[in-house]
């Protein structure tokens, strides 16, 4: 039977790898000191940042080919879920983690902006993966931290820990921007397959029965997180991923309108709209003139 845990504190999850909680809000986990365990399946209700080897480790996030070998970082927040591939043979954790709950950011700077940090909302195959250097920068960050976990709590303690935790999450968005540019060559295919499913979804009934193309309905079809999907097309094209959607529509509309005898409103429902003047809009908006208007220029 598959085991399962539930970590809804630090402490619980400092206490399941074996070390001392010094705070019980953060910590810097060595999972070295972790004993050997099986495979099972994690809940997690506090933030946890896991910086893996890369021989494929033990969360199951895919063993792909990664551009940077030195190591990986995943990225969780609370309400999700991780499960570990090995499920009855003993291994020895490696690596290290930062975990900390969201009660330790509560009047900081970071707390209003936490939610801008759009990695902890992708999937785990969508990980960071770092280059030496770069894991260096991880590991300086985490003993920054580790630092301020062992002195006598102050006043300053609070502050000084959210500042480091900003500055690693800002390291971060650094190398995940670095991340889109040296996987241009797997991000246009992506952007290709894109394409290739807004072509294929107006070659079916799905405008009548789902409506419009969300992007987190193009980014399951793509196997993506949305968030993961939206900066990807934000770092390529400079548009958001809802834009991008909508200029494609506009496209679609612009044919049909041009090569069909059918009225704005068939052309509207075609689409996926629900109301023929929210396709108006939109076109005008896009366009600078209404869909009639656009006709009568043919």
């Amino acid at each position: 039977m598959e085991r399962s845990f539930y970590f809804e504190t630090v402490t619980q999850y400092n206490d399941f790898n074996n070390h001392e909680t010094l705070h019980p809000l953060v910590s810097v986990i060595d999972f070295s000191k972790a004993e050997r365990r099986t495979g099972s399946k994690m809940y997690f209700g506090i933030y946890a940042i896991f910086l893996k080897e890369a021989v494929c480790g033990d969360l199951k996030y895919g063993c792909n080919t990664y551009d940077y070998q030195e190591g990986t970082l995943v990225f969780v927040s609370p309400g999700q879920v991780i499960d570990v591939e090995n499920k009855t043979d003993l291994y020895q954790p490696s690596g290290h983690a930062l975990v900390f709950h969201p009660d330790l950011l509560l009047g900081t700077p970071l707390a209003k902006i936490l939610d801008s940090y759009s990695f902890f909302n992708y999937r785990t195959h969508e990980a960071l993966h770092l280059s030496e250097r770069e894991r260096q920068i991880v590991l300086d960050c985490f003993s920054k931290i580790g630092f301020e976990l062992r002195q006598s709590m102050d006043k300053h303690s609070k502050k000084l820990i959210a500042s480091n935790i900003e500055l690693f999450l800002n390291y971060c968005e650094r190398f995940y921007d670095r991340q889109f540019i040296t996987r241009e060559n797997a991000n246009k295919g992506i952007l290709e397959r894109f394409e290739a499913l807004m072509n294929d979804y107006y070659t079916t009934d799905k405008p009548q029965n789902i409506g419009l193309p969300s992007v987190s309905y193009c980014a399951e079809e793509l196997n993506l997180s949305a968030n993961y999907f939206g900066d990807l097309i934000k770092k390529e094209t400079g548009r958001s991923a809802q834009e991008y959607i909508q200029n494609k529509i506009i496209d679609m509309a612009k044919k049909r309108i041009f090569h069909s005898h059918k009225t704005i409103n068939e052309i509207a429902y075609d689409l996926g709209f629900k109301y023929p003047q929210h396709f108006i809009r939109l076109f005008k908006q896009r366009v600078g003139s209404t869909p009639n208007e656009y006709r009568l220029l043919r």
